[in-house]
């Protein structure tokens, strides 16, 4: 079977799966365009309010295909080049999408499908579920923007740990570490993903979109330069129909019905 990126709809959530069983879920170019194709398309529909990424079956994803990569070797250069910036491609368009985007993760997410869980705004995993970053295992150095979001999530020394030795860490390891939001019994993490989801969805998604493209800004921002934009993204929600409907419906102690 070939690799594919399946979309269905819960209700007002996308859920994209990572198809590819005969390769433990590997990840390929044939993924990166569906899945820039399917935010995109997210994206102008209304009735998608999140997106949640999962894998087919018990795992998430092994990384890369490994056969693929042997092939490369043997090919110019560019030829790899080009799949990672397919990747890449579809890690800026995770990390851009101005919706929520969770990872439901079982079993494991390695390499490159760990990359692609931290790019995600949330992550829920199961508890039996496994991470690790495979990379140096077979000689390699990181892509899908491992360094850029470990960096920013551990301290350097742990995250250099994760990153050179390429050992295993637990769901439950990573959740005391903040990079995992919330562990599910095993076989759960889609339903956990999906109800929190669902939480999401109830809240005003012009509001969600600002605090997403506020944390993207942060880093790179000196404080100063922070403080003004967030000052005007306040103004600009504070002034959109649902912050009318959220104060009044705060007042009159009601549950909000956003736009």
């Amino acid at each position: 079977m070939a690799a594919e990126l399946k979309s269905t709809s819960r209700g007002r959530t996308m859920v994209l799966t990572l198809s590819n069983p005969e390769h433990r879920n590997a990840l390929g170019p044939e993924m990166y365009a569906a899945g820039i194709e399917a935010l995109s398309v997210a994206e102008s529909s209304p009735d998608v309010r999140s997106v949640v990424i999962t894998g087919e079956g018990s795992l998430f994803s092994a990384g890369g295909n490994l056969q693929r990569l042997q092939a490369n070797r043997q090919q110019p250069p560019d030829v790899q080049a080009q799949s990672i910036e397919g990747l890449h491609g579809w890690i800026e368009a995770v990390r851009t999408f101005p919706k929520p985007v969770i990872a439901a993760v079982e079993g494991a997410a390695a390499g490159a499908g760990f990359s692609l869980a931290l790019a995600c705004d949330l992550i829920v995993a199961a508890e039996d579920a496994v991470f690790v970053m495979a990379y140096s295992n077979i000689a390699l150095s990181p892509d899908g923007g491992a360094t850029w979001s470990l960096s920013r999530a551990l301290p350097r020394q742990l995250a250099a740990e994760l990153l050179m030795m390429g050992e295993r860490l637990g769901a439950r390891r990573l959740h005391e570490l903040g990079v995992v939001n919330r562990v599910a019994a095993p076989g759960g993490a889609l339903d956990e993903a999906l109800a929190l989801a669902e939480r999401l969805n109830d809240r005003a998604p012009n509001a969600l979109a600002s605090i997403k493209e506020l944390l993207n800004d942060a880093d790179g921002a000196t404080l100063g330069r922070q403080l003004a934009n967030e000052r005007d993204h306040f103004v600009r929600n504070l002034h959109h129909a649902n912050a009318g409907i959220g104060i009044a419906a705060f007042l009159a102690k009601q549950p909000p019905r956003y736009e």
